[in-house]
């Protein structure tokens, strides 16, 4: 019975993989693309629209309404995709890109023209009609009945009838009430101090004439409300609502539409992928590559368990492919490493339960109750961990900016299936192999007895070596300041810079030209070079950091000389970054936020708030010293940066939750007081290969990723290895001994008593 049912559980996950393999296979379309083409990629990987706006009405906006637009804008088309950028262009023109889409005409349909939105009367002061009912035509060519206006918007504004513009609104939200009823859908409006009082003149006008009160936008009335009473203090709710997605789009509308600014399109277009195919199949390559080693690494340290694994990991990637297509992700070049990485973490939780089976063989358990106990005995540890970084991705997604909640997405996908291969698939494989007749222990392998280490009595080595590196950091990059540059290498996403669109004589592939022209433009300017190509004409987008006169006479020249082209087809415009400081500050708060409530839920799970200050200034040593490296090694610091940092902070925390849950175990069985540097110690040791295998299994994903990747891949990928070895040193150096220094130096209470 037991072996029939790990036969139907080992052939359950074989078909699971080989139908997974099949989709792959079969879905694959003649220009190369697979089932991944259902995945939603970014930018970079896919291309998308682009389009260019015009500030209307003002000669010169000023930098402050430029910013508060931009950044309105930027919530509303994160809509579209949470990978979707807009940044400014030139002094009066801003630009959209948004990933994953071919249609600009049904974007510009859908966001319309911003900063157009007026209340308007039902009637004007004289009493005459300002717009009413009647049959209209549908976008889709059918009738329906709608609002009709009766005057050019230019009068309504003249004579009166306009109170309140969208420049008045202060915020629009869609949500829920509940009435007598039941619960309707609602979009709530709060009005700006400036607003209120108008608001409250137009409510008083529409509710003694018993009339309603139209939202016009972009040439139609979108929604045309009845006022029910005279609204003093600014808050208002447009009820009821068809749907919530109504209500949404309704709210998100009026919120586009009260921009500052009024923005006319200039220009759209398709633009292609920023890195091409050529980045895509070399992240994959190195992804299987540094699969094939990892499960080849794990077999030969552990045997069946080690096959089982290998297994598990199949698994788990054939799941992350399907769920990213199921949960609509838009997955971009680092996210792909993200993905890459994680591949490497997902063996982390294995290696916790491998090491605790074989120390349970080496007490003498059977096999079978060896497995069973070591997966009981790792579970504290795997869920702290796991939950921890968790933690982090979940605070991440709901306070992070659009780029970084793409990021925390895959985080958290990657942290709920590497549990779940390793605790559900990896466990039944194992008792299928068992039932199978895999019952020696040589197969398992056995646990040794290792010295313990003094790392103790080191820790004042270990610290000053910490406190070297960090401060060397900080050295590095005063001089780079005071060299007259930036204290970090910044890329143009953070710092902005000059986009020079050409159009040459014939079509230019991204390949061709990144081996034909980047390399003049680099020669010139000295700077990483971006590029977009644009679908259906032969204009490519070359995007650097800021460029003077001279340098832009030069690259203009060179285009000319070098590729026959005319003078008159080339344009420059400086742009801005497209990480705005209020991305950098909502990234912060949400680092900061998910600390505290990592430090909350160490301190609920481990009884001690000394543990969860401890790894998290181990966490902050590992992000200091990765910054150090990029001042010192002047690495691009692009947007990748960020997803960099927020790994390390995932990974590290998570190596320390490991270590302290070990001391916690230990510590029961401790007898007096003179035991607590002994237990510290023998805690490490006896996690210690944990420590190192996962590194390396981590670390090897990563190489593979460097040696293969693009030159922004790199960027990531050489941070990332420095990260992974810093994780290892602050989790097995300098971890337990902080805790340690706590614990001795603050004694809990009972011990005191």
């Amino acid at each position: 019975m037991k072996k029939n049912r790990a036969i139907a559980i080992l052939l359950c996950i074989f078909v699971v993989l080989a139908g997974v393999t099949y989709i792959d296979i079969a879905g694959t379309d003649a220009d190369g693309s697979g089932s991944a083409s259902d995945i939603n990629l970014g930018l970079d990987l896919a291309g998308g629209v682009s389009i260019t706006y015009q500030v209307v009405g003002e000669e010169e906006p000023s930098a402050t309404d430029m910013a508060d637009t931009i950044a309105k804008l930027q919530k509303r088309v994160e809509g579209y995709s949470t990978e979707a950028i807009v940044y400014q262009e030139g002094s009066d023109r801003i630009n959209i890109e948004i990933p994953g889409v071919s249609d600009a005409n049904t974007i510009l349909q859908e966001l319309g023209r911003p900063g157009a939105l007026y209340f308007i009367s039902q009637t004007d002061p004289d009493g005459n009609i300002n717009y009413s009912q009647q049959s209209v035509q549908n976008a889709d060519g059918t009738y329906g009945i709608g609002y009709v206006l009766h005057k050019p918007i230019e009068q309504l504004l003249e004579d009166g009838s306009i109170l309140v513009q969208g420049t008045d609104v202060g915020s629009a939200s869609a949500g829920t009430i509940q009435t007598n009823m039941g619960s309707e859908f609602v979009v709530s409006l709060t009005m700006t101090e400036e607003g209120t009082a108008k608001f409250t003149q137009a409510t008083q006008n529409a509710f003694d004439k018993n009339e309603s009160l139209a939202i016009y936008y972009d040439g139609n009335i979108i929604s045309a409300p009845s006022v029910n009473a005279v609204i003093t203090d600014g808050s208002a709710q447009i009820s009821p609502m068809e749907s919530y997605e109504r209500a949404e789009s309704l709210a998100s509308t009026i919120r586009i539409g009260g921009l500052r600014l009024e923005l006319e399109e200039l220009h759209s277009k398709v633009v292609g992928a920023q890195l091409g195919v050529e980045a895509i199949d070399t992240s994959l390559k190195a992804g299987a590559i540094g699969l094939v080693i990892v499960m080849v690494f794990m077999i030969v340290v552990y045997l069946l368990p080690g096959v089982a694994s290998a297994i598990g990991l199949l698994a788990y990637v054939a799941l992350v492919i399907l769920l990213l297509n199921g949960f609509d992700m838009t997955l971009t070049l680092s996210g792909v490493a993200g993905i890459i990485l994680s591949i490497g973490m997902a063996v982390d939780a294995n290696v916790i339960i491998f090491a605790r089976i074989r120390e349970e063989l080496a007490a003498g358990k059977t096999v079978r109750n060896a497995v069973k106990i070591g997966f009981d005995k790792a579970l504290s540890a795997i869920i702290d961990g796991n939950i921890t970084t968790l933690i982090a991705a979940g605070v991440l997604l709901w306070l992070g900016p659009g780029t970084v909640k793409g990021f925390a997405q895959t985080l958290a996908l990657g942290i709920v299936l590497s549990m779940f291969t390793a605790l559900v698939v990896t466990r039944y494989l194992l008792y299928a192999f068992y039932a199978l007749g895999l019952k020696s222990e040589k197969l398992y392998g056995m646990g040794k007895e290792h010295k313990v280490l003094n790392i103790l009595s080191r820790k004042a080595v270990f610290f000053g070596i910490s406190v070297a590196v960090i401060a060397a950091g900080f050295i590095v990059m005063g001089v780079n300041k005071a060299g007259g540059g930036d204290a970090l290498n910044y890329s143009l996403e953070f710092k902005g810079g000059t986009a020079t669109t050409v159009t040459f004589q014939e079509a230019m592939t991204l390949e061709k030209a990144n081996a034909d022209v980047v390399p003049f433009i680099e020669e010139i300017t000295g700077s990483a070079v971006q590029i977009q190509t644009v679908q259906d004409s032969n204009e490519v987008i070359f995007k650097t950091t800021s460029l003077n006169i001279d340098q832009r006479t030069k690259l203009n020249q060179m285009f000319v000389d070098k590729f026959g082209v005319a003078e008159n087809m080339i344009t420059s415009e400086t742009i801005s970054s497209t990480i705005s400081d209020e991305m950098k500050s909502d990234t912060i708060i949400a680092v900061v936020v998910a600390i505290v409530f990592m430090l909350i839920y160490i301190r609920i799970r481990f009884s001690d708030i000394r543990f969860g200050v401890s790894s998290i200034v181990a966490l902050l040593h590992d992000v200091l010293v990765v910054l150090a490296f990029y001042a010192a090694a002047r690495v691009s610091v692009s947007n990748t940066f960020v997803a960099c940092m927020l790994t390390i902070v995932g990974y590290s925390i998570n190596a320390t939750i490991v270590i302290f849950d070990r001391i916690r175990e230990n510590m029961r069985s401790m007898t007096h007081k003179d035991d607590l540097r002994e237990i510290v110690d023998k805690s490490i040791t006896q996690t210690m290969s944990r420590s190192i295998f996962t590194s390396l299994t981590t670390f090897i994903m990563v190489a593979v990723l460097y040696i293969l990747g693009v030159t922004s891949i790199r960027d990531f990928a050489l941070p990332l290895m420095v990260g992974i070895i810093c994780g290892a040193y602050s989790s097995i150096c300098l971890a337990g001994s902080l805790w340690y220094l706590l614990r001795i130096k603050f004694v809990p209470k009972k011990k005191e008593k």
